[in-house]
């Protein structure tokens, strides 16, 4: 069952983290039981005819930054079956649409994922959870496939 934080115009446009605080405070305490049940609502109004999506308004990727510095750790518990771990990723790399789909900024992607990958193997080996499938399985959503190798020089 997934748990939605809900944010809208005026809480994005202020910084105001209270949504976030709210939920992710609850489910911090059970982290297995929590793990890829997040979603996001973003209730964001746009001017008719605006076609940008919800993650090229700038606003919204602010409060996305925002939200990634005070919970770096926060993809552990996103719902990836929803595709919140993919949108979550758009708000934070630099990207464009196309006819086949999201385009990421390739380095940019890199340079994000390797961040995810050290700070959720150091939190995940603090609470206990066995990681490295799960972060296998993370950076697969984004097209990378990590190596058994990797995981033994940190």
């Amino acid at each position: 069952m997934s748990t939605t934080i809900t944010v809208n115009s005026d809480q994005i446009n202020t910084l105001n983290m209270s949504p976030a605080f709210e939920v992710i405070e609850k489910i911090i305490s059970d982290v297995i039981s929590f793990e890829q049940q997040l979603i996001f609502n973003i209730d964001y109004p746009r001017e008719e005819g605006d076609p940008r999506e919800l993650s090229e308004i700038p606003e919204i990727r602010l409060w996305f930054v925002r939200l990634d510095t005070l919970y770096p750790w926060l993809p552990f518990f996103l719902n990836w079956q929803e595709k919140e771990f993919t949108r979550y990723t758009a708000m934070l790399v630099p990207h464009q649409f196309t006819k086949e789909g999201i385009q990421y900024n390739p380095e940019a992607l890199e340079i994000f994922l390797m961040s995810k990958i050290f700070v959720l193997s150091d939190w995940l080996k603090k609470q206990g959870i066995p990681h490295q499938s799960r972060l296998k399985a993370m950076a697969q959503l984004l097209g990378y496939d990590l190596e058994d190798g990797l995981f033994s020089m940190f």
